[in-house]
């Protein structure tokens, strides 16, 4: 894949809103700290990494479809519009014809548990103005309202994995002329809900929210050229192939670029959980980078994290080229490359 650059990223994560943010708490290396999440009927607390608040208040929240828009359209808006930069006005006047590829796993889980909440509780005092923040989609229609883009707005749904699917679904729009540019943003927002749901798949796993986004287009930004070098074939988790056998699929497909790179791999310092992963990336010699480690088990914000300090490191100057490895949690494991030309 080629002509297709990254022109700004974005991020909102445990470590703060910015890309700042997070890559100073990646320099630092140390595990963010946890806080407790506690909910009615269940004596043990679970413990999750948080999204701090936003200070100062950012302005777009007074925005009408924004007001009363879940943690998850707030954080994902917030790190589209940090990858945009300037672009963000030249959206107004119609000059670019923006498409917008959001992806999700668990979603707008926050409003979702309060429905039905209170569904449950008396069907006739549930409250209407609450159903339409439970969609998928609305995070991804709260942005496009914000921005007045009219332009393809898709929704990704799966594991984490599908990040990097929007990715290449986003190339293609704009290799194929539908778009000028694309945001492709990955975002999760934390609750009781989430949390206990991973506590029976992956209890050892530190779960946290935030989003992550790459704003690409058919030209670079400026003089930094950070180019989309390649997505690979998502090799699904199936009887016939278990999760390592689709792990060490997706890295054959890499072959080495002979350049100094770095690995954005999404090992979390849980050995079970890590195995397939750690094994088909075993014999990397290069520079490394495990996100997650840091900043929790974010699922789909999380393989937003990894793209984006790929990205960011590249522009550091540090490195050539940077992967992004993903082993979703239940569907594909799936890596691209991204590259700095001179």
């Amino acid at each position: 894949m080629s002509q297709v650059f990254v022109r700004g990223e974005g991020a909102v994560s445990p470590a703060g809103w910015g890309v700042a943010a997070l890559r100073t708490a990646l320099a630092r290396g140390e595990p963010l700290p946890m806080k407790e999440l506690s909910r009615s009927g269940r004596s043990a607390s679970f413990f999750i990494r948080s999204v701090p608040p936003a200070s100062p208040r950012p302005e777009f929240l007074a925005h009408g479809r924004l007001r009363r828009a879940s943690p998850i359209a707030q954080y994902a808006v917030a790190a589209a519009l940090e990858a945009l930069g300037s672009d963000a006005a030249s959206l107004q006047n119609g000059s670019i014809r923006l498409g917008i590829v959001l992806c999700a796993m668990s979603g707008c889980v926050n409003y979702s548990r309060r429905f039905y909440d209170e569904t449950l509780r008396d069907p006739a005092t549930a409250s209407p103005v609450v159903f339409p923040e439970t969609v998928f989609n609305a995070p991804a229609s709260h942005l496009g309202a914000l921005l007045g883009s009219t332009e393809i707005n898709y929704t990704l749904v799966g594991d984490p994995g599908t990040f990097l699917q929007g990715i290449a679904l986003a190339a293609d729009w704009l290799l194929e002329n539908k778009v000028e540019g694309c945001l492709v943003i990955g975002a999760e927002e934390m609750d009781w809900l989430t949390a206990e749901a991973m506590t029976f798949f992956a209890s050892a796993a530190s779960v946290s929210e935030g989003a992550g986004a790459l704003y690409l287009g058919r030209e670079p930004r400026g003089t930094e050229r950070i180019e989309l070098a390649a997505v690979t074939n998502p090799h699904l988790f199936l009887k016939t192939q278990n999760r390592s056998q689709a792990a060490r699929k997706a890295r054959s497909e890499l072959a080495p670029n002979g350049r100094s790179e770095l690995l954005c791999d999404g090992l979390q310092a849980v050995a079970h959980l890590d195995r397939d992963e750690a094994t088909a990336w075993e014999d990397w010699r290069d520079a490394r980078l495990s996100v997650k480690t840091v900043l929790g088990e974010g699922l789909m914000a999380a393989a937003g994290w990894q793209c984006v300090a790929a990205v960011d490191a590249l522009r550091g100057g540090l490195y050539s080229a940077a992967t992004v490895s993903v082993v979703g949690c239940n569907e594909q494991a799936i890596a691209a490359r991204f590259s700095r030309l001179c």
